[in-house]
C-alpha cells in the first residue's frame, strides 16, 4: 500500500439537512455573473455567493480582483457562523448520487492524493490554462477549502459496491432537487470499518481518471505545495495534500456530445464546401434533425438543411486521440477545409453542449451569426480512459458530462 493512499475520509463542510436545498447551487463555471445574480436572488444562503461573489459586489467588477476572493472568504464564513454550513468532527465518505430522468448514478465524495495526482496515477486528458487555475489557487487559498468537486471515474469495484449499495438503503441525510431537475442526495459512511475497507480497495487500483475539473486539480496541487513550504512540520498527511472529488464508476457516467457552430465556410460556396466534404465522408440530406447514432458520423446543418456525413475510411493508427470523432472532425473539415487550426483561440468556431440539444445548432445557424453546424456522436468513456492512458490529451471541448454535481453540498476544508 502507498504512505499516502488514493483516497482519504475527510471532514466535510456541509449544510444542515434543513438549509441543503437552499445551499446547492450550479457548479461555478457553468455560469456568468450575470446568470448566477438571477438565481441567487433572494437566496441568501445559496453557495453562489461563495463560488461566485462578484454577484455580491459593484457590477462590472473583474471577476479576478482580490476583492472577489475576499467576498467569497467573508461569505463562507458568515454561512458558517450561522449554523448553515457545519463541519463533521470525524473523517467520512459520503455516497453522493445524483439523479437525472431515468439516468443514475452514485459515487463517492472523497478526500483525493495530490501526490498520486502528481504522480499521474489520478489521469488527465485535458491542458489547463494558467489563468483559470490561477483563479482556483486564489479561491481555495482564500476560503482554506475546495468547494468545487472535481468529477472523477473508476473502473467498477464490487466491496465499494457492496458498501454503497448497502448506505442508499438507509434514508439519505439530504436529497436536493436543483436546477435543471437534477436530484442530488447524500449519505454518511462513518463506519472505521467500511472507511478502511473503502480506503484499501482505492489504493489497490492502478489508476483513476479525471473526467471534469483538471483546474481544480492542478491548483490543489500549487496550493499544496505552497503550503508544504510554510510548514516547517509538513508531513504529507495534512488536509492540504487533498483535493475534493466525486468519484463514480465508469459504467455509471454520462457523456453528451458536444457540438460545433463556425462562423464562415473560409470562402467557400455551400455547393464547393459539400464537395470539398465527399472527398472523406459519404454527405446524404436528411428530412429530420442529423444525430449521429454511431461512432464516425456527424450530422451537418447548412442553409436550412440537415445532412448526414459518414466517414469513408477511418484513421489507420493506433493513437487514441486521432479516433476521436472530434479530431476527424478537426483533422478532415475544420483544419483542412475551413482553415480552423486553433480550437482554443479562433474567433470563427464555438461549442454548443449536447444538454440544449440539436435544435439550439439550427438557431444559432438560421439566426445569420453562423454559416454551419456540426453534431457529434458522443465521446466513450473507453476512448477518455484510452486517451489518459497513453499520457495524451483531448482536443478542447470533446466532453461534455451530465449531470452536473452541484457546489455546496460537501466542501473539504483545509
Amino acid at each position: 500500500m502507498n504512505t499516502i493512499p488514493l483516497f482519504r475520509p475527510f471532514k466535510a463542510v456541509r449544510p444542515l439537512p434543513e438549509f441543503a436545498a437552499q445551499v446547492a447551487a450550479l457548479p461555478y463555471d457553468v455560469l456568468d455573473a450575470k446568470e448566477a445574480k438571477l438565481k441567487a436572488k433572494n437566496k441568501p444562503f445559496s453557495f453562489l455567493h461563495i463560488s461566485k461573489a462578484e454577484i455580491d459586489l459593484p457590477e462590472n467588477i473583474d471577476p479576478y480582483d482580490p476583492v472577489v476572493y475576499e467576498k467569497s472568504a467573508e461569505n463562507y464564513k458568515s454561512l458558517l457562523e450561522k449554523g448553515v454550513l457545519k463541519q463533521d468532527q470525524t473523517p467520512c465518505y459520503y455516497v453522493y448520487r445524483a439523479t437525472m430522468g431515468n439516468h443514475v448514478q452514485t459515487g463517492l465524495a472523497v478526500a483525493a492524493s495530490v501526490e498520486q495526482y502528481d504522480l499521474n496515477r489520478i489521469r488527465k486528458h485535458e491542458f489547463t490554462r494558467i489563468e483559470k487555475e490561477d483563479d482556483r489557487v486564489r479561491q481555495i487559498d482564500a476560503l482554506s477549502a475546495q468547494t468545487g468537486p472535481v468529477l472523477l471515474a473508476y473502473k467498477q469495484i464490487p466491496v465499494v459496491d457492496t458498501i454503497i449499495k448497502k448506505t442508499v438503503l438507509n434514508k439519505p441525510v439530504y436529497q436536493v432537487m436543483a436546477d435543471n431537475d437534477i436530484c442530488h442526495a447524500l449519505w454518511v459512511i462513518d463506519d472505521p470499518k467500511d472507511i478502511q475497507i473503502i480506503t484499501e480497495a482505492f489504493d489497490q487500483q492502478n489508476a483513476v481518471y479525471i473526467a471534469d475539473g483538471h483546474h481544480r486539480c492542478a491548483a490543489a496541487s500549487r496550493v499544496a505545495k505552497i503550503r508544504a513550504q510554510q510548514n516547517p512540520d509538513h508531513n504529507g498527511t495534512e488536509a492540504y495534500n487533498s483535493f475534493l472529488a466525486i468519484a463514480f464508476p465508469v459504467e455509471e457516467m454520462k457523456i453528451l456530445d458536444y457540438n460545433r457552430i463556425v462562423k464562415d465556410l473560409n470562402g467557400l460556396t455551400k455547393e464547393a464546401f459539400l464537395n470539398a466534404l465527399k472527398k472523406d465522408f459519404f454527405i446524404q440530406p436528411v428530412e429530420h434533425i442529423a444525430k449521429p447514432e454511431k461512432k464516425n458520423t456527424f450530422g451537418l446543418y447548412l442553409d436550412h438543411q440537415w445532412y448526414l456525413m459518414t466517414l469513408k475510411n477511418p484513421p489507420e493508427t493506433e493513437d487514441p486521440v486521432k479516433l476521436l470523432d472530434v479530431s476527424i472532425l478537426s483533422d478532415l473539415v475544420l483544419d483542412s477545409i475551413l482553415n480552423i487550426k486553433d480550437l482554443r483561440k479562433d474567433k470563427r468556431i464555438d461549442f454548443v453542449g449536447g444538454m440544449r440539444g440539436l435544435t439550439e445548432l439550427q438557431k444559432h445557424v438560421d439566426s445569420g451569426d453562423f454559416s454551419a453546424a456540426f453534431a457529434l456522436y458522443p465521446t466513450q468513456m473507453n476512448e477518455l480512459i484510452a486517451v489518459a492512458d497513453s499520457g495524451k490529451v483531448m482536443p478542447p471541448k470533446s466532453t461534455w458530462f451530465e449531470p452536473k454535481l452541484a457546489d455546496g453540498l460537501v466542501s473539504n476544508p483545509i
